[in-house]
């Protein structure tokens, strides 16, 4: 074992981050760009859950699983391609070609090159104020905890225990495959559910979706999640929902109704959970809520006033950008005294199904809100692309501010940007119907529906006898200038 680093100045680290993700990622880096020493310390390897079994080998995943998508449905542009052929073993040399072009980016060597000092191996607290690494002391000032979290397995029959059917895969091992499953159940119809089951059906596995809610995507606008439930049937998958699993047992997957869904694989997207294995939390006097979350204040300070939290292993939503952006601000409020409360008020999210589903603020039906909705069978960009499925959704509050939006359609994660920063921002409708969007794009969706919320207030009784009232005098100036 090679013993971790010491700070520089032999003293105590100024900043202690346990877990090499997103969150501890950005916030070490962070804490060297203003001048802290600090130590990170990974079990794994640093990159966390979005380089190797999220974010990156998913997106190139569902890559290649669109263009086999795109091939197929060639013909309805005039384009015939011809029958598709997928070599799965290839499309796997892609995924892991992907995660291999951007691991140097979170490397050992990349954070060593920002002034971060790492360490390999397991840090565990052992009192309020210390902490081992592989059973080294190591002091610090103030301490981020950032270790992630683990893919949720329910506790049924087949799925967990002493032996779970060895046919189970999850989130993070669905990436060792080398064949594919020729039936594959996905056991959730959330995110992670819908984006896979969508990748193998088009990749061509017989997929069954299975959610126990009424409807998949259940945090999303139910017209978003309608629309992706047609599109995974439209590409071959079966979409159950209603009836939650049993168990898993003799090849097949059983429902609580009783139906048995018959698979060669069952990949279990339920959630994932805190990863606090091993920390020495109750030592370290860190409390955890429910569900073994690690208890934040708004400052992202824990019930240690040593020891900070962001990314996954708290309550907070279990996104990329999320976790960076609270690492960040962590990591300030740790080393400079600070605080900055974690924003929460405009955090976008995407499901990058096909069509993509993509949010921000609150949702349509809030109480105080009106709903501007452009369908995308009136947007031109769609109908030159034979892409109409979707559409652009504002919520407005009553001084007509945008404070939520929901995208349906291709690039809807870029379009929301815009949408995210009018959330941010308190920007009107009028604000960004104001501002003028190239065309023919996927924007003008969005850029359309807040057209309609002006012309609606245009319309109104206030509105209208203004502009008669100018138009009125108008006309008076020209007839006096005339005389």
């Amino acid at each position: 074992m090679t013993p971790p680093p010491r700070p520089p100045d032999g003293r105590a680290w100024d900043l202690l981050v346990v877990g090499g993700g997103s969150a501890g990622l950005v916030g070490a880096r962070t804490a060297a760009s203003v001048g802290a020493s600090v130590l990170l310390v990974e079990r794994d390897r640093p990159g966390g859950d979005c380089l190797w079994t999220g974010c990156v080998p998913s997106k190139a995943l569902l890559a290649a699983a669109a263009a086999a998508a795109d091939a197929r449905a060639a013909a309805r542009l005039g384009v015939h391609a011809g029958p598709v052929r997928v070599e799965f073993e290839q499309v796997m040399a892609h995924v892991r070609g992907a995660v291999a072009t951007i691991e140097p980016v979170d490397s050992a060597d990349a954070l060593r090159a920002a002034g971060v000092a790492h360490a390999a191996g397991t840090a565990t607290f052992t009192g309020p104020a210390g902490a081992e690494v592989d059973g080294v002391a190591v002091r610090f000032r103030q301490a981020l905890i950032a270790t992630g979290s683990d893919p949720a397995v329910p506790p049924l029959p087949g799925l967990a225990g002493a032996a779970p059917d060895p046919t189970v895969l999850t989130t993070d091992t669905v990436w060792d495959l080398t064949a594919l499953p020729g039936r594959l159940a996905v056991l959730g119809g959330g995110t992670a559910g819908c984006e896979l089951g969508q990748a193998f059906a088009r990749l061509g596995s017989a997929v069954t979706v299975v959610e126990a809610a009424d409807r998949l995507l259940g945090a999303e606008d139910p017209d978003a999640a309608r629309l992706v439930a047609e599109a995974l049937e439209r590409d071959g998958a079966t979409v159950l929902t209603g009836s939650p699993a049993r168990a898993v047992e003799g090849g097949h997957l059983v429902l609580a109704d009783g139906r048995r869904i018959a698979a060669d694989r069952v990949l279990v997207a339920a959630g994932r959970r805190p990863d606090t294995r091993g920390l020495g939390l109750a030592a370290a006097g860190v409390d955890t809520g429910d569900g073994g979350f690690v208890t934040v204040d708004p400052h992202l300070r824990t019930t240690n006033p040593r020891i900070w939290a962001a990314g996954d292993v708290t309550g907070h939503p279990q996104l990329t950008h999320v976790a960076g952006v609270y690492g960040s601000t962590a990591a300030v409020n740790a080393v400079l005294g600070l605080r900055r409360s974690a924003p929460g008020t405009a955090i976008p999210r995407v499901t990058f199904t096909s069509p993509e589903v993509a949010s921000v603020g609150v949702p349509a039906g809030t109480a105080g809100t009106t709903v501007r909705t452009r369908w995308h069978d009136e947007v031109d960009r769609a109908v030159t692309d034979g892409r109409t499925a979707g559409f652009s959704r504002l919520v407005l509050d009553r001084r007509g501010r945008v404070v939520g939006a929901t995208v349906v359609g291709p690039r809807a994660g870029e379009t929301l940007a815009e949408l995210t920063l009018a959330v941010r921002r308190g920007l009107r409708a009028r604000d960004l119907a104001g501002v003028m969007h190239p065309y023919p794009t996927w924007g003008d969706g969005p850029w359309n529906a807040a057209l309609a919320q002006v012309r609606a207030e245009l319309a109104g009784p206030v509105a209208r006898r203004a502009t008669r009232g100018l138009a009125a005098l108008r006309r008076r100036t020209r007839d006096r200038g005339r005389d």
